[in-house]
């Protein structure tokens, strides 16, 4: 039996061993094998992670023996020695997730100095500051990751360092000052941790790779998993090289490029650098960075190879790459590639850039775009009108494109609350750190003060599709005060800013915002979309603005009209109440003669703007008390313009009232007490269809009967229904072809949808009161439980947000099997909330449904949906 293999040199990898080596891993492996200049070092697979969690939280002897081989092979491919006083070896110790976490996870860098060796390092890079400067690195980074000691505590004694020497920024420390810092940082450890700073590297090194396998279910990676559908399982690599250093003096430096640009898909080298750094400081903002193009200026020979190794690495990997390097001494390292992170603009563009360039087919340009991504595209922008008129109070930079307004918060926790008060907040900070992302979550955008185009705030935003104004140096942010200042103005927390990310203007005020226009790119790759969809998409929409909207978003059809919400508008509840309230059938039909001008005229309206595609009506179908008043002067009001005493309204309220309304008196059940409420609606649906005809439009009904759980139900309706509706046509001498089916809503309907299909021409599975009745989750009341059941892993997902498949999925299925098995051609849609959510979308093509209907906003991100469906399963 062969033993098992934990830890793998960077020369025995590929980019093909992602779920072994993480994504890190494997792509420092590739770029050893295709000769490109990565530092040398070894990979802990996540297995070993895996494995140390399945041992109690701790590492084997035989995974320590392992990587003891792999650290002694690259001691002597380097002829240095970790912890030795003559020729130190440093190592970086950082995570590799299979799919990649930015900021997630934990890095410590300069592994391996101690009192000792940072002499030999000073000695042997005749750099004694520089040596300083890495210790005193490696001392707060293993005391934050590996000991949990917190950063301000370091920081503190930093900034207090710089102020009493008048210094701006970290590299006006001299080796003086910074030998003092490490005193003191060394100080601070034995306080916490009432030990030494530990002297041997072998211990710090194992220690360090405890805590990156920690790291993988710290708090804000668990956050980023769930944000991002990454299963929780899959544990974390860890890569162990050996450190290069940009922090060298003038002829160093460290940077992070993209070989295009993530905000907008330009294909230009978009990117920064700094001059005397680590990477850490690159990414987490602390000091503004310069663009890479002055690279060219500082070192032209680093530039041009690097300019080189961007073009290999993008021509190699056929995406957009995310680049780290490290320049020593002039010598250029490159310490990472993956897929950069792209705003949905930007992804779409260089998608079909590449497709132009015949680097990757349309089918895989398809597969690159994430469908939830689209929603970026599909909301509002500032409207050019009031940009004119808004005030700018300061500009940094635009390091995520989109448009954001809300109360400023200094908080991430205070966004996270104005959120759940129904607030619109920014989130705005000095710099934002991994521990702000559920902040960033809630955040119509995020402000900061320093940061560059690469740091953490710009990153994560661009990933989230949230705007972000990073580096804002116009602006103090005193977060203690709760305050942003300027020479000419305050403003406090709770008042109102808006973010443009696209330009990296800050406005006083909410800016009115506008639609977006959907063209260019976005317009040829959704002509691709849906060349290669099979699977109908439809729209909800209630009223023709909404399905104009749906129209321009491309949707084939109505896939619910719910003719209910008709009834809300101002000029119409009184005779809707009057219907209710009405003791006798006369008066019950004098208020329905009322309403049904008005319905008619709705669905005209709606026919027009459908032009010929299919509109899917439900009849009547919610608690018949939602219409009704419930304070006293509206109950004052309605008794009045009715003629009735206030108590006899007040009695028919409390008739009318439910336990359960959602299991009440509503949709066909409604019809069966009340048959001329759907009869008018029968007679407002063909009489519109027929108003419409004779204006030359096609008009191709569907009426849809709800809450059917017995075939009876729907017969004795689809018979009263069918009878109104031939009666008119006839008398008119038209021919207007119309289908009647029904809701799949109901347990007991999936279970007998072959006796339902005998009088059905189609269902539409509703699949939101599907999952409240499947599950007996109410959905008005289950918000307040079933976030703690995601949290803690009793719900995969919110079922009302994602189908339940092994539970209300295998309804459906028993539904559509049923259904088919009694009349193989009967037309099968869904329309509930599902409809436009992407892993539920490929169950319903994967179960052959013709069609899915989702919000207009969702139709995009639905037919994206449909054509990788196709692609992952032609049928």
């Amino acid at each position: 039996m062969m033993e098992a293999k934990y830890v793998y040199g960077f020369n025995e990898g590929n980019k093909d061993m992602k779920s072994l080596l993480g994504g890190k891993g494997a792509n420092l492996a590739e770029m050893t094998k295709i000769g490109l200049p990565v530092p040398p070092g070894f990979t802990i697979s996540t297995s070993a992670c895996n494995d140390y969690y399945d041992n109690s939280e701790l590492i084997r002897d035989e995974i320590i023996k392992e990587i003891e081989n792999y650290l002694k092979s690259l001691e002597e491919n380097l002829n240095k020695k970790l912890g030795c006083s003559k020729n130190p070896l440093l190592l970086s110790v950082r995570s590799g997730a299979v799919f990649s976490m930015p900021g997630m996870m934990d890095t410590i860098l300069n592994l391996g100095l101690n009192d000792s060796s940072v002499l030999a390092l000073a000695n042997a890079t005749q750099n004694e500051r520089f040596a300083y400067d890495s210790y005193r690195r490696f001392i707060q980074m293993f005391s934050d990751v590996a000991m949990g000691i917190p950063k301000y505590k370091f920081e503190n004694v930093l900034d207090d360092a710089k102020e009493s020497k008048g210094y701006k920024i970290d590299t006006d420390l001299n080796s003086e000052d910074l030998k003092e810092i490490v005193t003191k940082y060394k100080a601070i450890y034995k306080k916490e941790i009432k030990q030494d700073f530990p002297q041997e590297p072998k211990d710090q090194l194992m220690l360090a790779i405890e805590a990156v396998f920690k790291s993988w279910n710290n708090p804000r990676a668990a956050v980023y998993r769930k944000l991002n559908d990454i299963p929780h399982n899959l544990g974390t690599a860890v890569n162990i090289q050996s450190m290069v250093f940009g922090n060298m003096g003038e002829s160093s430096g460290t940077g992070v490029a993209f070989t295009r640009n993530p905000s907008t898909g330009e294909n230009k080298l978009f990117g920064e650098f700094l001059i005397n750094a680590q990477g850490e400081d690159v990414v987490a903002g602390i000091r503004t960075p310069q663009d890479i193009s002055s690279l060219k200026n500082v070192m032209p020979k680093a530039y041009d190879e690097f300019v080189k190794i961007t073009s290999i690495l993008e021509n190699h990997y056929k995406d957009m790459q995310d680049i780290e390097f490290t320049i020593e001494r002039e010598q250029l390292y490159i310490l990472q590639t993956r897929n950069g992170k792209r705003t949905t603009t930007a992804a779409i563009n260089i998608a079909v850039d590449l497709v132009n360039d015949n680097i990757i087919d349309e089918k895989e340009a398809i597969m690159r775009i994430e469908p939830k991504q689209l929603d970026q595209l599909l909301h509002p922008s500032f409207e050019s009108k009031a940009l004119k008129n808004a005030t700018v109070i300061a500009k940094g930079l635009p390091a995520s494109p989109g448009a954001g307004s809300g109360k400023v918060y200094f908080n991430a926790q205070d966004v996270v609350e104005a959120k759940g008060r129904g607030e619109e907040a920014i989130l705005v900070r000095l710099e934002t750190s991994p521990e702000d992302i559920e902040g960033m979550v809630c955040a119509q955008g995020i402000l900061t003060a320093r940061g560059g185009m690469t740091s953490h705030a710009a990153v994560v935003a661009r990933g989230m599709g949230k705007c972000c104004v990073a580096g804002c140096s116009q602006i103090k942010v005193d977060e203690y005060n709760k305050e942003i200042r300027s020479d000419d103005f305050v403003i406090k927390e709770g008042e109102y800013i808006s973010l443009d990310g696209s330009s990296g203007c800050v406005y006083i005020g909410s800016v009115k915002k506008t639609d977006v226009a959907l063209t260019g790119s976005f317009e040829k790759l959704m002509n691709w979309v849906d060349k290669y969809k099979d699977i109908i998409v439809r729209s909800n929409a209630d009223n023709p603005r909404d399905a104009a909207m749906a129209i321009k978003f491309g949707a084939q059809g109505i896939g619910l009209c719910r003719t209910e919400h008709m009834f809300f508008d101002e000029d119409r509840i009184p005779a809707v109440r009057e219907m209710i309230l009405s003791n006798t059938l006369e008066q019950r039909l004098v208020a329905l003669e009322k309403l049904l001008p008005m319905q008619r005229e709705d669905f005209v309206a709606m026919f027009k703007v459908m032009d010929g595609k299919p509109v899917n009506i439900r009849l009547l179908d919610p608690p018949l008390h939602e219409f009704l008043p419930h304070d006293d002067e509206s109950i004052n009001h309605l008794a009045k313009v009715m003629g009735l005493q206030v108590s006899e309204i007040k009695r028919r309220i409390i008739d009318l009232d439910e336990f359960n309304p959602m299991l009440g008196h509503r949709g066909c059940r409604l019809a069966i007490t009340f048959p001329e409420i759907y009869e008018m609606q029968a007679k407002a649906i063909i009489q519109g269809a027929i108003e419409a005809s004779k204006e030359g439009i096609k008009v191709t009904p569907e009426i849809m009967i709800p809450l059917v759980g017995e075939v009876k139900e729907l017969k004795v309706i689809k018979d009263m229904i069918k009878e109104t509706v031939d009666n008119i046509i006839a008398a008119e001498g038209v021919n207007i072809p119309y289908t009647i089916g029904t809701m799949i809503e109901i347990p007991r309907a999936c279970l007998s949808a072959d006796e339902i299909a005998q009088e059905a021409d189609f269902f539409s599975f509703g699949t939101n009161d599907l999952t409240q009745m499947t599950f007996g989750y109410s959905r008005d009341d289950a918000g307040k439980f079933l976030g703690e059941y995601v949290n803690k892993e009793l719900l995969e997902k919110d079922p009302f947000e994602v189908l339940d498949q092994k539970g209300v999925g295998k309804l459906v299925k028993m539904g559509v099997q049923l259904g088919r098995s009694s009349k193989p051609n009967i037309k099968l849609g869904i329309c509930g909330e599902h409809g436009g959510e992407p892993s539920s979308i490929e169950f319903f093509y994967n179960l052959g449904l013709n069609y899915v209907s989702c919000s207009p906003f969702r139709v995009p991100i639905a037919r994206l949906a449909a054509a990788q469906a196709f692609i992952k399963n032609p049928r």
